[in-house]
C-alpha cells in the first residue's frame, strides 16, 4: 500500500526530566522524522499536565518548521474554544507566510485541561460552551480562507498578512461528533482512534466523504486521516513493556483525575498489579487500542486498519518513558513500510 505515514507529539518530558527537556525532545524527533520522510508532524495542545510540555503548539510549530528541512508541521490541535478564531487565523497565516506550503492547521473542540484550567485561560470571561464549538469553527474557516458571508458581522475584515497562502484547516475528532460539521465547511477530518476504547466504525469516514462539500477555497475532494498509537519494538513482549508508561498514566488521569509524571517501564507495572480489577481491566482495554510488535507486525496490523477505513493516511502517536525508545519506534516502522 501507498500510505502516508505522520506523527503526532504530545510533547512528553521523558527520562523524568523537566517540561523544558520535552519541548527539546519534540524538536530532535521532529528532525528525526523528517530525515525518515514522514509526511507531517503535528503538536498537541496540553495545558497543566505535568507529563506533556506543549501549551503553546503555535510557537512550537515555528521553532520545529525553522528547524526541519520537508516534513509539513502542524498543530493536532489547537484547542479552539480557548482562542478567537481571528487571532488563531492570524497566527497561522503568519506562520505559512514565513514556512510557505510546509503549515497545517488541525484544531478541536476538548479543553486540553481541567475545567480550573480552562477559567484560568478565559479569564476575565467564562469558558465557551460546547455549544459554541460550531460557531468558532466556521468563523475561524471564514477568517482563513476569506470566504465569511456578506451577512456575517465580521464580514470585511481580513486576517492578516493579507497575500498569504491559508494552511489547510482540519477538524480533528476522536468520535463521530465533528465530522457533518467538517463535511459542510470543507475542512479535513482527522478521526482520533488513540482517544478512549469507544468504538469508531469505519462508517465515520464514509459519511463524512458522502457529505463533504467544497467551500472553494479548501480542499476540493474529502481529506481523511486516521491516527492511531503505534508502539513498535524488537517483539510483541517489548512493546508491551515500553507501553506500560503511559497505559498506566492513562489509568491514573482518566479514571482518577490525576495527571502526574511519566514512571519507568518498572514502576508502571509494579504498580499495574496494585491496582483494582475494575483499573487493571481499563489498562488493557487500552493497550489492546495500541498498535504494537515488531515492525513487520505493526506493519500488516496498520495496512489492515488503513484498508478498513479506506484511509490513505495515518498519523502515528506513542508516549514512552525513554526517548530513545520512541526514536527508535518511528525509525523501526519506517523500515518495515520501504
Amino acid at each position: 500500500m501507498n500510505l502516508k505515514l505522520s506523527v503526532v507529539d504530545q510533547a512528553p518530558a521523558h527520562n523524568n526530566q523537566s517540561q523544558v527537556a520535552g519541548l527539546q525532545y519534540s524538536t530532535q524527533l521532529a528532525q528525526l522524522c523528517d530525515q525518515l520522510g514522514y509526511h507531517r508532524f503535528w503538536i498537541a495542545e496540553h495545558h497543566d499536565t505535568a507529563s506533556y510540555s506543549s501549551s503553546c503548539p503555535e510557537i512550537l510549530i515555528s521553532h520545529i518548521a525553522q528547524n526541519t528541512q520537508n516534513i509539513r508541521v502542524g498543530s493536532g490541535g489547537v484547542m479552539l474554544s480557548h482562542y478567537s478564531p481571528l487571532k488563531v487565523a492570524e497566527v497561522f497565516r503568519t506562520l505559512e507566510a514565513l514556512n510557505p506550503g510546509r503549515i497545517d492547521l488541525g484544531v478541536g473542540r476538548a479543553p486540553g485541561g481541567t475545567d480550573a484550567t480552562s477559567q484560568a485561560l478565559s479569564f476575565p470571561n467564562q469558558p465557551n460552551n460546547a455549544d459554541i464549538y460550531p460557531h468558532l469553527l466556521s468563523d475561524l474557516s471564514g477568517f482563513l480562507y476569506d470566504n465569511l458571508p456578506p451577512d456575517h458581522p465580521y464580514y470585511g475584515i481580513n486576517a492578516t498578512p493579507v497575500g498569504s497562502v491559508s494552511p489547510q484547516l482540519w477538524t480533528l475528532g476522536s468520535s463521530s461528533g465533528s465530522i457533518d460539521l467538517a463535511a459542510e465547511l470543507g475542512l479535513g477530518f482527522v478521526l482520533a482512534l488513540f482517544i478512549g476504547t469507544h468504538d469508531r466504525p469505519a462508517e465515520i469516514f464514509e459519511r463524512y466523504k458522502a457529505r463533504f462539500r467544497p467551500n472553494g477555497k479548501g480542499p476540493e475532494t474529502a481529506q481523511t486521516i486516521l491516527s492511531v498509537a503505534c508502539l513498535c519494538a524488537d517483539s510483541a513482549e517489548e512493546a508491551a513493556y515500553l507501553a506500560a508508561p503511559n497505559m498506566y498514566w492513562k489509568v491514573m488521569a482518566f479514571r482518577h483525575g490525576i495527571r502526574e509524571h511519566i514512571r519507568s517501564p518498572e514502576q508502571a507495572l509494579d504498580l499495574y498489579n496494585k491496582l483494582s480489577l475494575s483499573d487493571q481491566a481499563y489498562y488493557q482495554e487500552t493497550l489492546n487500542t495500541v498498535i504494537s510488535g515488531s515492525a513487520i507486525q505493526c506493519r500488516e496490523k496498520l495496512e489492515n486498519l488503513a484498508l478498513q477505513y479506506s484511509a490513505e493516511e495515518l498519523m502515528l502517536v506513542n508516549v514512552t518513558y525513554d526517548f530513545e525508545d520512541r526514536c527508535n519506534s518511528y525509525r523501526k516502522l519506517m523500515t518495515a513500510f520501504r
